[in-house]
């Protein structure tokens, strides 16, 4: 029978088979094969009994990732702030590139309207091709619209430590009751309070996914795919990209360069620009032979 994993912990697999969750070891075969099953899957099952079964079959996957380890993610929800902690736009555009790569939707959410109303973050990300919203998981503001924007899809909430993912899933479905961690004032930052990866469902055929904090998307992501295809990560570029003087423009300093011109015009907001250059130089020194 056919059914979705929910959570993986300590080996085990809970797959939800429609009005029914199984417990389920994965066959041996996965790691013969060195793949793993993973939270977001569709899988094919053997029910054993008394809620107990087996992953027998992955179905073919939409995309997957290393750390949160999830796959078929329909929308990355990079929660952000202005109040303590404040998040660095950097952090925001390392993930989205790998999103991107992933062809996995942005959606940035800045929290804590009610204390700081992240003007200079809106403003950077209103300019940009990626959506962004304000809300506040205290006060209720714009969680209405936030519910719009992951209605039928499976959403990871990622986010520095401290900003407010699991009190803006706790508000979307209060019978949730993820813990929440205090933050820290002397260091600007949370503690974590998600252990392990687990989907919940907000709506029927909608799911969403809590993550704990940046650290979750770590170097395994920036590989030799994102050195190769970097400026397309950046949805803002596109329009510019066949339009620069010299083929194999890097859009970092050279002449004739339609990207930076853009830039210079306003039409790509600097702060992405930065961060691009930031990104490539991670990742260009990237070969063949570092790839695991």
């Amino acid at each position: 029978m056919r059914g979705r994993i929910e959570k993986a912990l300590s080996g085990f697999y809970y797959v939800n088979i429609g009005g029914q969750v199984l417990q389920c070891r994965a066959r041996g075969k996965f790691r013969r094969d060195g793949t793993s099953p993973l939270v977001g899957d569709w899988v094919r099952v053997r029910e054993l009994g008394g809620g107990e079964g087996f992953v027998e079959e992955i179905e073919p996957r939409t995309n997957c990732f290393a750390r949160p380890a999830a796959a078929n993610i329909d929308q990355l929800v990079i929660v952000a702030s202005a109040a303590i902690p404040v998040t660095d736009p950097y952090l925001i555009d390392r993930i989205a590139a790998i999103a991107a790569l992933k062809a996995c939707a942005v959606l940035v959410c800045l929290n804590k309207a009610d204390l700081d109303t992240a003007d200079r973050l809106f403003d950077i990300y209103n300019r940009s091709a990626i959506p962004v919203l304000r809300v506040s998981a205290k006060t209720g503001e714009g969680m209405n619209n936030l519910r719009e924007m992951i209605r039928g899809k499976l959403s990871v909430f990622t986010g520095n430590s401290g900003v407010g993912k699991s009190s803006i899933l706790n508000s979307l479905c209060p019978e949730l009751f993820l813990q929440v961690g205090e933050v820290s004032q002397a260091l600007g930052r949370g503690r974590h309070t998600t252990r392990h990866v687990e989907m919940f469902s907000v709506e029927e055929n909608t799911w969403v996914i809590d993550t704990p904090g940046f650290s979750s998307f770590d170097t395994a992501e920036l590989n030799l795919g994102l050195q190769a295809h970097l400026p397309e990560t950046f949805p803002e570029f596109l329009p510019y990209l066949d339009h620069c003087r010299f083929a194999g423009c890097r859009h970092i300093k050279e002449k004739g360069c339609a990207v930076l011109q853009a830039v210079q015009d306003g039409a790509i907001p600097l702060e992405r620009h930065r961060s691009y250059v930031r990104l490539w130089e991670e990742v260009k020194d990237l070969h063949p032979w570092d790839k695991k």
